[in-house]
């Protein structure tokens, strides 16, 4: 009786209480739990190893004042929020996270802490697995190329490359979303198995193709090869697999089973690893996977389960979150948290026009007279790289030959009131003047060309260099290209002014380039800065930044892998996004090639309806006018219908950034309880009004769409047809339009 009494009063004792969490001592260390608002806790562990102190990064603003209750009871401990509950099991050693109803959100099901060394430096090794329920959808960890949108029992490597933006964040059908607060290399459900596979002597064929690299544009010559060997799967079901081609950049990821083409992903360049989930039976199979000379493939492989593990080689401790709530409300939290969203410019959701590339301010200025000649909106026009000239490399210097006045030439255009967005690097020639500069002032992360954004002395250096340098000719937007830093090149490096292996910080460099230029940009004008970047972090929408999905191709497929890629970022907390429009990588006979335009088109029409409507493409004239009358008549009709849509584009972008709000909805955001919503991986809701359905294949004349479930249903926005939610149904296309559902 006295014991019962005795936890009575704790629990009295402890309710209400607003400091900083419970600590909980276990075998493997200390668990600190801290609840960060009331949807909110934060689970951390602390361990004996003397590892670096790092910088808070993602968490932006001093969380709340809690109030809490603790109680323990028969080995339990518990903590309580009015909007959520963890318990730890003293027996199992583990957590359990409820909502306010008591339901269960999340439970741990593993944990592993260990030792480990990188460079000279202690860290630490730290898995964690939790359960993943039968029928749990989950979004998110950034955007990958992969296609998949539900990742729930998908492995994937979180590291940073072109067309890959990997952020820590998950979003569960389960009422909850998870962030893994680590900055370096994640694996998402990482594969223990794996074979290495032998090359064949098998020749194949040779490719010289046009690509993009830190140093420009060049040829380079591909000659393909085949790998092969032998998966031997001790049971039959369903197995989650990640190619690794070995490089840090890939060229071609085909993978066949038993002769059976299972990934065919082909782009200039692709992450060096995808993955997919394939149903197997048990026994050998017969692996072939073709790729280039220089690849070393390796097969990771594992077979899926109920769980969901996080995994980082390189850690100061087992960290990480879990929101609860619907998709809006972990959202918004994540964003009060990690810092909410800066309003952007009217003006940049309106049309961007850009090209590979502007050689001239005359070409500038000769292209947007072009579009008001013809009474097209534009809104930013874009010079990409290389304006920099004879001068070297992001010498920070317009070549005066090519650009003798760049501030006339923004004046010129902002009198037709066309905004000017310039491209600028993170890394600098170093035998430029500029180079030699910052060389000097000891800003380059050794053996590279890139600048060291871990030095605020560097970084300092280089901001003030880019401000004095480009700040005084009145551009508007600016776009730091390659922010990853490209080719993951933190990896094996030493970084910062303490010397720390770059395998701590591997992902976050994106974050420290746009703190630096955002901050910067803060003291040009009382105007919020404009900025788009090709790699980004958690917490990094407080710098108001746009991200676009990198250097793809322009088919049908890369299509719908961009949209499912942006929907994942859009999960990860991340509002700002778009693509390059019609593809970044193009065919020579683009203007007269009319497969070509109707796959342009299908990308202009789903970029009406991205948070930002943007064309790119390398080596090319994309204006309008370039293509056939058609092709051109359609082109400014998704221009016209992007501007006629802007008081609603406008309305939902002051949601964003008042309210936590997500502008691009993958389908769990607005239909949480309908599974066939979850279910697809490329419609979505713009705002909560419009559904987006892309039409993904050629040459078709009806299309077959999902309608979610929803009381006054939906009608076409192209014929006024109404229909009912909650079935699918087949719709007629033609190259005029994409299907766009009003809800009703």
């Amino acid at each position: 009786m006295k014991r019962l009494i005795l936890f009575a009063a704790m629990a009295v004792f402890l309710a209400g209480c607003a400091g900083n969490g419970v600590r909980i001592a276990t075998p493997d260390g200390k668990i600190v739990l801290t609840p960060l608002s009331e949807n909110v806790v934060r689970v951390q562990m602390t361990g004996e190893l003397d590892v670096p102190e790092l910088e808070e990064l993602i968490y932006d603003a001093k969380p709340a004042r809690v109030r809490y209750s603790v109680t323990k009871k028969a080995g339990v401990t518990a903590l309580k929020t009015a909007g959520m509950s963890v318990e730890y099991d003293a027996e199992s050693g583990l957590l359990t996270f409820f909502d306010a109803d008591g339901k269960v959100l999340l439970r741990e099901s593993g944990r592993k802490v260990t030792g480990n060394v990188v460079g000279e430096m202690s860290c630490y090794d730290v898995t964690e697995v939790f359960d993943s329920p039968e029928g749990e959808f989950l979004y998110g960890t950034g955007q990958f190329q992969d296609g998949f949108l539900n990742i729930k029992g998908l492995t994937r490597r979180l590291t940073q490359v072109n067309t890959q933006i990997s952020i820590p964040m998950v979003l569960s059908s389960e009422g909850y979303a998870l962030l893994w607060h680590n900055y370096g290399l994640t694996d998402f459900n990482p594969a223990s198995e794996c074979i290495t596979l032998e090359s064949l002597d098998v020749a194949g064929d040779s490719q010289t193709v046009n690509a993009t690299g830190t140093s420009g544009n060049r040829r380079e010559t591909r000659f393909f090869c085949g790998f092969g060997g032998e998966l031997d799967v001790p049971e039959s079901g369903k197995y989650a697999l990640m190619l690794d081609m070995g490089q840090s950049m890939s060229r071609k990821q085909y993978l066949e089973i038993d002769g059976n083409t299972v990934l065919d992903i082909n782009n200039t360049w692709l992450p060096p690893t995808t993955s997919t989930i394939v149903e197997l039976e048990a026994g050998a199979h017969e692996i072939f996977v073709e790729g280039v000379r220089g690849d070393a493939p390796k097969l990771f492989w594992r077979l899926s389960d109920n769980t969901t593990t996080f995994h980082s080689p390189v850690a100061t401790g087992l960290d990480y979150t879990v929101f609860a709530g619907t998709a809006d409300e972990c959202i918004a939290s994540y964003r009060q948290l990690t810092g909410e969203v800066p309003q952007m410019p009217k003006w940049m959701f309106g049309y961007i026009h850009c090209r590979e590339r502007y050689t001239s301010s005359d070409d500038i200025l000769e292209n947007a007279a072009g579009f008001k000649e013809r009474e097209i909106p534009l809104d930013v026009i874009v010079q990409d790289w290389q304006w920099w000239g004879k001068y070297g490399w992001n010498a920070l210097r317009f070549d005066e030959d090519h650009y003798p006045d760049p501030k006339a030439l923004t004046d010129s255009l902002h009198k037709d009131n066309v905004h000017l967005m310039l491209s600028v690097w993170s890394k600098v020639d170093r035998n430029s003047e500029a180079g030699k500069d910052l060389e000097a002032n000891g800003c380059y992360i050794d053996g590279t060309d890139w600048i060291d954004f871990f030095k605020p002395e560097a970084a300092e250096y280089y901001r003030n260099c880019f401000l004095d340098s480009l700040g005084r000719y009145g551009i508007d937007a600016w776009w730091f290209d390659a922010t990853e830093p490209e080719n993951d090149d933190l990896a094996g490096r030493l970084i910062g002014p303490d010397a720390l292996p770059g395998e701590f910080y591997r992902n976050v460099y994106p974050l420290f380039v746009n703190r630096t230029m955002y901050g910067g940009l803060k003291t040009l004008s009382d105007d919020e800065p404009v900025i788009l970047t090709r790699s980004a972090f958690a917490g990094i929408q407080r710098y108001g930044v746009v991200t676009w999905s990198g250097d793809v191709g322009n088919d049908l497929e890369t299509l719908r892998r961009q949209v499912a890629g942006g929907l994942g970022q859009m999960a990860s907390g991340l509002p700002w996004w778009t693509f390059d429009a019609g593809g970044f990588f193009r065919p020579w006979e683009q203007y007269t090639d009319e497969a070509y335009q109707e796959r342009m088109l299908r990308w202009l029409q789903v970029s009406v309806f991205l948070p930002f409507m943007r064309v790119h493409g390398y080596m090319s004239r994309t204006e309008p006018w370039r293509y056939s009358e058609n092709t051109e008549r359609i082109f400014r009709k998704c221009i016209e219908q992007r501007k006629a849509l802007e008081p609603y584009i406008l309305e939902c972008a002051r949601r964003v950034s008042e309210e936590g709000w997500t502008m691009m909805r993958p389908l769990i955001f607005d239909f949480p309880d309908d599974a066939e919503a979850l279910k697809q991986d490329c419609e979505y809701m713009f705002g909560t009004d419009y559904l987006v359905c892309p039409v993904l294949k050629e040459g078709v004349s009806e299309w077959s769409v999902y309608l979610p479930n929803r009381n006054g249903g939906w009608e076409d926005t192209r014929d006024g047809k109404r229909y009912d939610g909650g079935q699918y149904v087949t719709v007629s296309v033609d190259l005029e339009a994409i299907p766009v559902f009003r809800a009703l």
